[in-house]
């Protein structure tokens, strides 16, 4: 590489974050442009012919506005059903994020495996693929959190989350099986990691927590090296945050200025 890439990171809303976070240490002199869909937010409820078409055409418009030189899609949801599609229609490298299942199943002692999801990433097929390729020797539980995104965007934004609440949404995937219990959870959503501490104090017992975002920053790095980056299309300055609809508070711009996104844009596209 002969200059800086720019990569843009792409969520529905503020789980991205933490995938931007590691990107940001694995390479610090990156341009980073980060895209969140506030217009479609949350993901996990949404049809699945509706969101595909959904994410594709917003991402025409954020390419066309980024120019960037590589994509993350720093959303598992997004990742689980539209990545293969986005690789078709666009031309620019992208990096997915998937629940981290194969690390989970060979890091696991007991056997014992939960997949914290959201409702879409739990119901698609891809996700059903990664368990029996990667965790058939494994108890896998798997579950839809329903609120989980929602809470950890409220937390980020200087809201207070209940631990009752939060034990009621990750509960399912602590179980016990013939004298063993879980001792491995996949955070299968980059909105989760925001609210890890709070998982921690609200589950039964303690496990080890697979965060995807370091391993996503790796490939990330990889994909770069295999580039070859030579005039820079014009595009926003790294630290830009790009919105489909204006944020409900102040609070919301703050909590990204605080995550390294200090210059907020609105690239209107209402659903």
């Amino acid at each position: 590489m002969i200059r800086s890439p720019r990569i843009l990171l792409f969520d529905s809303g503020m789980g991205g974050l933490t995938v931007a976070s590691a990107v940001k240490e694995a390479l610090p002199l990156a341009q980073l442009v980060y895209a969140a869909d506030t217009a479609a937010f949350p993901y996990g409820a949404w049809e699945e012919v509706r969101l595909i078409e959904r994410i594709l055409a917003v991402m025409g418009k954020l390419i066309e506005a980024a120019g960037p030189d590589l994509v993350v899609i720093a959303c598992n949801t997004a990742s689980t059903i539209a990545l293969s599609q986005l690789r078709e229609v666009y031309t620019v490298p992208f990096v997915g994020t998937v629940p981290a299942i194969k690390p989970a199943a060979q890091q696991s002692r007991s056997g014992i495996i939960g997949v914290l999801a959201t409702p879409g990433t739990a119901r698609r097929e891809y996700t059903q693929a990664l368990i029996q390729t990667y965790a058939y020797h494994c108890k896998v539980f798997l579950h839809g959190a329903t609120r989980l995104a929602e809470m950890a965007e409220a937390k980020l934004m200087g809201g207070t989350v209940g631990l009752d609440e939060i034990r009621d949404e990750i509960q399912p995937v602590f179980r016990y099986r013939e004298g063993k219990r879980t001792d491995t959870v996949v955070l299968g959503c980059t909105h989760y990691p925001l609210l890890l501490e709070d998982i921690r104090k609200a589950a039964p017992w303690s496990v080890d927590y697979v965060d995807p975002a370091p391993a996503i920053a790796r490939r990330v790095v990889d994909v770069l090296k295999q580039q070859s980056l030579d005039s820079q299309k014009a595009g926003p300055r790294s630290g830009t945050a790009l919105f489909t609809s204006p944020l409900s508070t102040n609070m919301g711009l703050k909590a990204y200025e605080a995550m390294g996104f200090p210059v907020h844009e609105i690239l209107a596209l209402p659903i």
